[in-house]
């Protein structure tokens, strides 16, 4: 992917990952939703990686 896009998912991933977190600090989450959030923790540890790599 170009580096671009990998900023773009980032910053993406970052915005849903905090709105979730508010929720969940606010009001609970379900688990399903537990389950995407760790999703998407695990996509942008992997979109860090490959923006890091794309970097050098």
């Amino acid at each position: 992917m170009s580096l671009a896009v990998l900023e773009r998912r980032s910053e993406l991933l970052k915005k849903n990952i905090e709105q979730l977190l508010i929720r969940e600090n606010q009001k609970g989450i379900t688990r399903q939703q537990s389950m995407f959030l760790q999703q998407m923790i695990k996509e942008l540890h992997q979109t860090s990686h490959e923006l890091n790599t794309e970097r050098r």
